[in-house]
């Protein structure tokens, strides 16, 4: 487990609500996830979750109809990209204190949820990314481009904003309070390094936990091609870039 040495605002880190249980949602975003997403689902700690959102973003398959026989609530995004599915997923939580990304393809371990939400319940952090690197990986899970990719990006965020990274890992929690005021914008490949720099430069408590991560079900459409591969590496850089130089 690590932790950036963050100083936790007070907006940030307000105590998850005066609800009995803190209420925690689910976002996942899905694209042709028609073999997986059910999987997915049902791995999902339901004791621990009020509602799951399923973000329908543009499958062509059966991944709508699956999600919502699973008992997902299932919303279409129409813009394609994995930022356009995840701002569609927080117009549509009910009033949340902590919401959860998890990706459809069955790559991450649903049932570790409650690694990544306890440390937010317990206030020690307001944002708790899953990270591949520190946690188990079945061989071949994580493809060379995506594991020299996560390198690279971490190793920027260190030098230009002093933000302690392993991993852009697509399974993380935050605090509903801290979501608000990082004003998510990038609507593509750009998403996840975008939280991460936007919660250092917004002085948000991040932790790091280890997570399994095991081969996808189906091709990546973004690290298993070779174009996609590209433009994911681009978007990433760029949004480093573009926080460092031109933006807060």
């Amino acid at each position: 487990m690590t932790t950036d040495n963050y100083t936790p605002s007070t907006a940030g880190s307000e105590t998850p609500s005066s609800h009995s249980s803190p209420r925690i949602s689910v976002i996942i975003p899905a694209f042709n996830e028609e073999d997986s997403i059910g999987k997915v689902l049902a791995d999902i700690p339901q004791d621990l979750v009020i509602e799951v959102v399923v973000v329908d973003n543009g499958s062509t398959d059966r991944t709508a109809e699956v999600a919502a026989q699973a008992g997902a609530r299932v919303v279409p995004e129409p813009q394609r990209g994995y930022g356009s599915a995840c701002l569609r997923g927080i117009a549509e939580v009910e009033s949340p204190d902590v919401v959860v990304f998890l990706d459809a393809d069955y790559s991450d371990h649903p049932e570790e949820m409650r690694r990544l939400v306890d440390p937010i319940l317990s206030e020690e952090a307001d944002m708790v990314i899953g990270s591949r690197m520190l946690g188990n990986r079945e061989s071949g899970a994580l493809l060379p481009q995506a594991y020299f990719g996560n390198k690279l990006a971490v190793s920027l965020m260190r030098l230009f904003f002093g933000a302690r990274h392993t991993d852009l890992g697509p399974f993380r929690a935050i605090r509903w309070t801290a979501l608000e005021r990082l004003r998510m914008r990038d609507r593509n490949f750009g998403w996840t390094v975008e939280m991460q720099v936007k919660a250092k430069l917004r002085g948000l408590k991040v932790m790091e936990v280890p997570v399994s991560y095991r081969k996808r079900i189906g091709v990546s459409k973004i690290t298993g091609t070779v174009s996609g591969s590209i433009k994911a590496g681009a978007k990433i850089l760029y949004t480093i870039f573009k926080y460092r130089f031109f933006s807060s």
